[in-house]
């Protein structure tokens, strides 16, 4: 496989100048664009492993970048946000952002964040087969099917069933789940998971309120239902 490559969205020059040098020295190649529009442009015309997406952003701001980029496509979205803007981070992860960092961030942080999710994806490709009840998830094919239906989902959200389904009925800790898809490297807050777990349900037409697929365990964490 050759090297990976990486959209570096952000406004300010000396930001995508910083984050893109260290991912080169990494081995990646580096994509840059300073608004929402030259980025969704970038991803017509270019092909990204992975793309590092500012919220603030002029004109198209980062979230809206991201709806649109989710309208398409799958890749995986690293988020740089304020430090305390919260709200942000949570509305990035409904939207489909697979992880964020706060600024201002170390640039190694980043590359480590980048290579942490690569990683998620990598690990997935295995060939195997998960049946549980009404639900399938292929990890070879990486699809996963409720009564027969497709399933549109995430890498990170494919990830997390995969997580959950290779093992129905076993209770995974957040932390568990943490170090199982997002890596054991990962210190950013433990309520991610709850963030996705949501979204998991509702790509699986798990009603929220009385879920019997992906279920809580109140103090510990969750499980997939025993078939």
């Amino acid at each position: 496989m050759g090297a990976r490559t990486v959209l570096v969205v952000d406004d300010e020059t000396s930001i995508r100048d910083l984050v893109g040098e260290y991912l080169r020295r990494d081995g990646f190649e580096v994509l840059a664009a300073g608004s929402g529009e030259d980025a969704l442009d970038a991803l017509r015309h270019e092909r990204a492993d992975l793309v590092i997406l500012d919220v603030r952003l002029p004109g198209i701001d980062g979230m809206e970048t991201l709806r649109r980029i989710r309208r398409s496509s799958s890749v995986p979205v690293l988020l740089l946000t304020a430090r305390a803007e919260e709200a942000d981070r949570i509305v990035g992860l409904e939207l489909g952002a697979d992880d964020y960092v706060t600024k201002p961030f170390s640039p190694r942080e980043v590359v480590a964040r980048v290579r942490a999710i690569l990683r998620r994806g990598d690990a997935s490709a295995l060939d195997d087969r998960i049946v549980a009840g009404a639900l399938q998830v292929d990890t070879g094919a990486h699809e996963a099917t409720v009564d027969g239906r497709a399933i549109a989902l995430t890498a990170l959200e494919f990830d997390l069933l995969a997580a959950l389904a290779s093992a129905p009925g076993r209770v995974f800790t957040r932390r568990q789940l943490i170090e199982r898809v997002w890596g054991w490297d990962f210190y950013g807050d433990e309520r991610i998971v709850d963030v996705h777990v949501r979204k998991l349900r509702r790509a699986l037409g798990d009603p929220a309120e009385d879920p019997r697929m992906i279920l809580t365990v109140r103090g510990v964490g969750y499980k997939l239902a025993a078939p």
